[in-house]
C-alpha cells in the first residue's frame, strides 16, 4: 500500500484530497507547513508527495529546494492555484516531478498520482548506472553529467530530460513523448515547455548535442 504525504495547509483540501485518496487505497499523512512537511519526508517512508505552494514557514518552492539538495528522490507533485508559466518553470526548475493546478478535479490528480507511482525510480530503472553517449555520460547513482572532462550541472528536469533522451539513443521522440515521460502530463498544443528544456540542455551540452527534426521531435 502506497503512502503519500499532502502537504497543504487549507484543511478542506487536505481533507477532501486525503479522503479521496484512501478511498482508493492510500495511506495518507497531512503536513499543514514546510517545515512539518521537510521533517516528514526526510523522516518517513513515503511514496509520493502531494505539495501546495503557498505554506506557511517555508513555502513549497523552498520545501522543494531542501529536499532535493538533501538527496531526497521521493516524487512531488505541485499542487497549487499559482497557473502562470514562470511558476510551473521554476517548480520543475527546483524538482517538480508534475505540476497540477488549482481548482482540480480529483480523477486527474488521482491518475497523476497512480502514474508517477508507476515510474520506477532512478537507482530502480535499470541496473546500468552510466549511461554514454559520444562524449555525453550521465550517472544514474551519483547524478553527475559529464562532457569529455566537464562537469555539466543540471537542474532535476534537465536531468530527467536528457536520461530519457539517453535511453534512446538515435531514437527521435516527439514532444508528446517527452512530455508524457518528464512532465507526466498530457501534451498542451500550445505548450513550449519542451523546447524551452531542449534550449537549456544545448546551452550547456552543446549546440549539436540535440536535433531537431522539424515536425516530428528532438533526438540526441
Amino acid at each position: 500500500m502506497s503512502r503519500i504525504l499532502i502537504a497543504e495547509d487549507e484543511p478542506r483540501i487536505a481533507a477532501f484530497i486525503e479522503k479521496g485518496l484512501r478511498a482508493n487505497g492510500f495511506t495518507t499523512t497531512i503536513a499543514n507547513n514546510g517545515v512539518d512537511a521537510i521533517e516528514k519526508a526526510l523522516s518517513c517512508q513515503f511514496d509520493l508527495m502531494i505539495l501546495d505552494l503557498n505554506l506557511p514557514q517555508q513555502d513549497g518552492f523552498q520545501v522543494l529546494q531542501q529536499l532535493r539538495g538533501q538527496g531526497e528522490n521521493l516524487p512531488i507533485i505541485i499542487l497549487s492555484a499559482r497557473d502562470e508559466i514562470e511558476d510551473k518553470v521554476t517548480g520543475f526548475e527546483v524538482g517538480a516531478d508534475d505540476y497540477v493546478t488549482k481548482p482540480f478535479r480529483f480523477a486527474e490528480l488521482l491518475a497523476r498520482v497512480r502514474a508517477r507511482l508507476r515510474q520506477p525510480t532512478l537507482a530502480k530503472a535499470s541496473e546500468q548506472h552510466l549511461l554514454q553517449h559520444g562524449e555525453i555520460k550521465l550517472d544514474l547513482y551519483t547524478r553527475q553529467v559529464s562532457v569529455g572532462d566537464r562537469l555539466i550541472k543540471l537542474s532535476a528536469k534537465e536531468f530527467q530530460l536528457l536520461e530519457t533522451l539517453m535511453r534512446h539513443p538515435g531514437q527521435v521522440l516527439s514532444r508528446e513523448q517527452l512530455l508524457d515521460q518528464v512532465w507526466g502530463y498530457d501534451y498542451d498544443p500550445g505548450s513550449n515547455i519542451v523546447d524551452v528544456y531542449i534550449g537549456y540542455l544545448r546551452k550547456k551540452l552543446g549546440t549539436n548535442s540535440i536535433e531537431t527534426l522539424r515536425g516530428m521531435g528532438y533526438r540526441l
